[in-house]
């Protein structure tokens, strides 16, 4: 006797699955991205002209930060755009992974950014060299106004941050720079009061740290990604305790979990049902329970009466 195995497409999950993952889609900051890229673009060219008059290299490195963000808001955008286009024959699921590429390649910018800000700022302060004590009141003036345009940006995308990698890059790009922009009004307050030259280039150094931490998840998150990690907010062994709990599951095998895009998870599994069974309403069960524990809005379970084949996810 042959052995009975479904495979089920399951169109009513599917439909299901999507339309809460459209929900959270990038879609809707479309607004945002082109409000923050504004705002920003002007700043920085206010905070590079108030910084090479007065010479402050933590008002231009800041500002140099703010254009890689600039950049970064660019680079969020178009992976957002990218990943709404609509799957086809070729791109069985579209172009989704590009919001993860703008997700790594604004990581990789700002890392470069922080690399040559912190070899400058360590010039400087090798050399004895710093701004002004007058100048003070203009560095505290021009940070007091990125202060405003970060916390606003930040803003903007702070709803999407918690269930898109590539809206909370942006959102946390922002929200540093809206801290360090508060770190140059200090500097610029105790170079006025003081009159420590050397605190420019020292905050400089701090601003390159906050950035390095707020920058380093990011990369390390959407490297994972773009190799097809199991996404942070999945526990897998949870999800295989779900599978296999579930009745009639004997063993739960080729379990893969994955991310096709910043805000979408993705599941596939062979369920081993030796008594049979997994039908429709067993499927839907299972997904809905995969939606509702994990998050997960793509599933495809497919279901044998007996495994054939060495399963791909055991450890070799």
């Amino acid at each position: 006797m042959s052995l009975p195995f479904l495979t089920r497409s399951m169109s009513e999950v599917h439909t299901h699955a999507h339309a809460h993952a459209h929900s959270h889609a990038p879609a809707h900051f479309d607004r945002a991205f082109a409000i923050g890229i504004g705002l920003n673009i002007g700043f920085v060219l206010i905070e590079a002209f108030y910084g090479w008059k007065v010479d402050s290299l933590a008002l231009l490195a800041d500002a140099g930060h703010n254009l890689s963000d600039v950049a970064g808001l660019v680079l969020a955008w178009a992976g957002a755009f990218a990943a709404r286009l609509k799957p086809n024959a070729r791109h069985t699921w579209g172009w989704q992974r590009a919001s993860v590429l703008a997700a790594f390649a604004n990581a990789v910018l700002l890392l470069a950014a922080i690399g040559g800000l912190a070899w400058e700022a360590t010039g400087r302060l090798l050399a004895g060299e710093g701004v002004a004590q007058a100048q003070g009141v203009t560095i505290m003036a021009v940070a007091g106004v990125g202060i405003v345009i970060n916390t606003a940006t930040a803003l903007l995308f702070m709803r999407g941050g918690a269930s898109d990698l590539n809206i909370r890059g942006a959102f946390l790009h922002m929200a540093a720079d809206a801290l360090v922009s508060l770190g140059v009004v200090v500097a610029g307050a105790l170079t006025l009061w003081m009159g420590w030259r050397w605190l420019d280039p020292v905050v400089s150094l701090v601003i390159a740290a906050v950035i390095l931490v707020g920058t380093w998840g990011l990369f390390r998150q959407s490297l994972h990604l773009l190799f097809d990690g199991v996404p942070a907010s999945v526990d897998p062994a949870a999800v295989r305790a779900l599978l296999a709990d579930l009745p009639g599951v004997a063993e739960v095998r080729d379990l893969h979990i994955w991310a096709p895009g910043t805000g979408r998870v993705a599941l596939s599994a062979h369920l081993v049902m030796p008594d049979g069974g997994g039908d429709d309403a067993f499927l839907q069960h299972a997904t809905d329970a995969l939606h509702e524990h994990f998050e997960i809005t793509h599933v495809t379970l497919q279901v044998m009466r007996a495994p054939f084949g060495p399963a791909c996810d055991a450890p070799h």
